[in-house]
């Protein structure tokens, strides 16, 4: 009867270890990392303490489920390590408008942001294209298709 125990245990060890590796790997995949660093270095929790986008110092960074998270306090690092989930930004940091109008991942700027239902959202802004403008004319719509289209690309 030991032996039966211990085999499960080991095999509900290694099933729940494959599971976490598989996790890692389509975090990894699948959000906007450089070189494994989220938001390109800015301070996720800043977003919502400032209400403007804040770089942060790799000397204050946190490493989550194969992401790594730079912030511009310590007070923002201890926030973020007690609740990370509340601080992530939206389709794995992907332009948020993108991933509404065609499920694509399109890069981002940091600085180009909205918090929603208190969530953060990224969006592109670059060459006279600012996507966040588009968004905010039919938010309700992309969002509900963002929504979609992430479960498709993360689940």
């Amino acid at each position: 009867m030991k032996q039966i125990f211990i085999t499960l245990l080991l095999t509900a060890t290694i099933a729940g270890s494959s599971t976490a590796q598989d996790a890692s790997a389509l975090r990894k995949k699948s959000f906007n990392l450089e070189k494994g660093v989220a938001i390109r270095g800015y301070d996720p929790v800043a977003y919502f303490t400032s209400a403007k986008a804040v770089k942060g110092s790799k000397d204050l960074a946190v490493a989550f489920e194969s992401a790594i998270y730079h912030f511009s306090s310590e007070e923002n690092k201890e926030a973020f390590k007690k609740n990370p989930a509340k601080y992530e930004p939206q389709y794995g940091g992907w332009c948020a408008y993108a991933m509404g109008h065609d499920g694509s991942e399109v890069e981002i700027d940091p600085e180009t942001f909205k918090i929603i239902d208190n969530k953060l959202y990224l969006y592109y802004n670059k060459y006279f294209n600012n996507t966040l403008k588009a968004w905010n004319k039919d938010e309700t719509n992309l969002k509900s298709h963002a929504d979609a289209n992430w479960q498709k690309i993360y689940h």
